[in-house]
């Protein structure tokens, strides 16, 4: 369900958008507002014809609704994982914070919770947009960082650990270039919900979630951390371990 309120044209205009949901009042709501915002909006109600939609066709976000009559939502995000880059915000009437994870997890870049208002959603799908037109952006990247046995390339999208290549979402991969480009600074938590996943309002967990599998991938914990610190209450920093310190 959408509830529309007066002012909701806040998303850039004239971005590709494939809707996927099989609730047909839901469907027509998003479509005909979409389209009142100058958007060019395809939708289908399956997983299979979202992945036939992908394979021919370039969007600039898709919006997946989780409760889809051939296959569950969460399955067809990392099948359209395995074909496309496409920003995907999940729609779902399931608000659990384990579900929530596994998606950010799979790959979805943003999730709302139904109902939600258009609002939201526009807010929601500017904050995706801003970050891919940014990301495709003519501005060369910066140089390759290095903060102790841990190496940044921006330009190519990778990073290593002690010389091995680390296995990062491209979330992940944004959050750590983001905090190794500022070694030693705090940053707080409301800079990096606006720089990384340019929403100047989010979720704590979001963060905590993405923070805890980078932890888990440069072989640290929480409690016994190496390069990512959090401050509670202040923000998050990235430092070379003490034992590489000069």
């Amino acid at each position: 369900m959408l509830i529309r309120s007066p002012e909701w044209r806040t998303v850039p205009p004239m971005a590709s958008v494939l809707v996927v949901e099989d609730d047909q009042f839901v469907r027509s709501a998003l479509i005909r507002q979409l389209s009142e915002a100058s958007h060019t909006v395809r939708s289908v109600g399956t997983a299979l014809e979202a992945l036939r939609e992908v394979a021919h066709f370039r969007f600039d976000v898709v919006i997946l609704d989780l409760g889809l009559p051939d296959l569950d939502g969460s399955e067809a995000l990392k099948m359209l994982r395995g074909i496309t880059d496409v920003p995907v915000i999940i729609a779902t009437a399931r608000d659990d914070e384990a579900e929530i994870v596994r998606l950010l997890h799979a790959g979805a870049d943003d999730y709302l919770v139904k109902p939600f208002s258009v609002d939201h959603l526009s807010a929601r799908m500017a904050a995706v947009l801003r970050r891919a037109r940014s990301a495709a952006g003519e501005a060369p990247p910066p140089r390759v960082i290095r903060v102790g046995g841990l190496t940044v390339d921006p330009l190519r999208r990778q990073a290593e650990l002690d010389g091995a290549p680390l296995d990062l979402t491209r979330r992940e991969f944004d959050l750590l270039a983001f905090l190794a480009g500022r070694p030693g600074v705090v940053v707080p938590r409301k800079e990096l919900l606006a720089e990384v996943w340019q929403q100047s309002y989010g979720d704590d967990q979001t963060i905590d979630v993405h923070l805890s599998w980078l932890r888990r991938k440069l072989g640290e914990t929480a409690a016994r951390p190496r390069y990512l610190h959090t401050l509670r209450g202040v923000g998050v920093k990235l430092e070379p371990p003490r034992e590489s310190q000069p």
